[in-house]
């Protein structure tokens, strides 16, 4: 109950923040905005990023640090996502889901090429468990 108070405060906290404009039309920016050991989860560690998407950008198919259990939020805009065999499909504002560990997410992109699209990835791992995000080839 408790981790699910700090997910849902978490998101609301970056969805009132506001947009950030990515630079690079091809590119996602990616910002770190929490790191903290899960006190009453010796060894487990939560780890936020909010992932920003220029009008038409995506990001490299993708894997996660091994331990990571994700849960992804949409603050704004549309997000083209899939997820291992599952389904593509394009999450709205408000919306999210979740990747289990050793996942491949083979689609991460802004649904939209004229507006941006923003999200925040909420991570569960052991601690230490790094790289957080890498490419699949």
């Amino acid at each position: 109950m408790k981790f699910r108070i700090i997910v849902v405060a978490t998101c609301v906290a970056f969805a009132i923040a506001g947009p950030i404009r990515a630079h690079d039309r091809d590119a996602e920016t990616v910002a770190k905005k929490l790191e903290a050991a899960i006190p009453n989860v010796p060894g487990k560690s939560l780890v936020a990023l909010e992932v920003d998407y220029a009008p038409g950008a995506a990001s490299p198919p993708h894997t996660h640090a091994k331990s990571a259990f994700i849960y992804a939020y949409v603050i704004s805009g549309a997000i083209e996502s899939k997820v291992n065999d599952g389904e593509k499909r394009i999450y709205r504002a408000g919306e999210g889901w979740s990747e289990p560990p050793g996942a491949i997410h083979s689609i991460s992109r802004n649904a939209s090429r004229t507006k941006p699209a923003k999200l925040l990835a909420v991570f569960i791992l052991d601690t230490n468990d790094n790289p957080l995000t890498i490419p699949v080839k």
